[in-house]
């Protein structure tokens, strides 16, 4: 038990009810819809309000775009509800500066178009499914940010 109050000094708890209600999340979304609950289709989806241009105009975006906007809209309500509730209202805090955020985010956001999809679509949805590709993709995500949070540390940026 020492390792594990090493590693988890805050207790493991609160990952566990978290784990276990990402997994019921989509799985209750699979189960009673059909589709995956992966998020970064959802930023090409939302696009498709906003721009006429014929990428973004594809049927799959469309059809798809308001469930899409819901489920992100969800997700980010259900972070704040969580913050401002068992998070005893402490909000957002990051000692990162909000550039290295926004980089990131579009390094993030851009990896996942190219990789066809996100961390929840392949690393939940994908390996429960036990599907190959999301398998691999997952080690790939892993690698990549276990080897740039170790060259962004050694450059002194955390």
């Amino acid at each position: 038990m020492g390792l594990v109050a090493h590693l988890f000094p805050n207790g493991w708890e609160h990952y566990l009810v978290g784990g276990v209600s990402i997994g019921l999340g989509v799985g209750l979304l699979f189960a009673l819809t059909g589709l995956i609950g992966g998020i970064s289709t959802a930023y090409t989806a939302v696009w498709s309000l906003l721009t006429q241009h014929p990428f973004f105009q594809h049927e799959k975006f469309v059809s798809t775009r308001n469930w899409r906007l819901m489920y992100g809209v969800g997700l980010i309500a259900g972070a704040a509800a969580f913050t401002y509730t068992l998070g005893h209202g402490q909000g957002f805090v990051t000692r990162v500066p909000l550039w290295q955020l926004f980089v990131g985010g579009v390094v993030g956001g851009f990896g996942s178009r190219m990789g066809g999809g996100c961390t929840s679509g392949h690393g939940i949805c994908g390996v429960a499914s036990l599907q190959l590709p999301s398998m691999l993709a997952v080690v790939i995500f892993l690698t990549t940010a276990i080897v740039t949070a170790h060259v962004v540390r050694a450059l002194g940026g955390f």
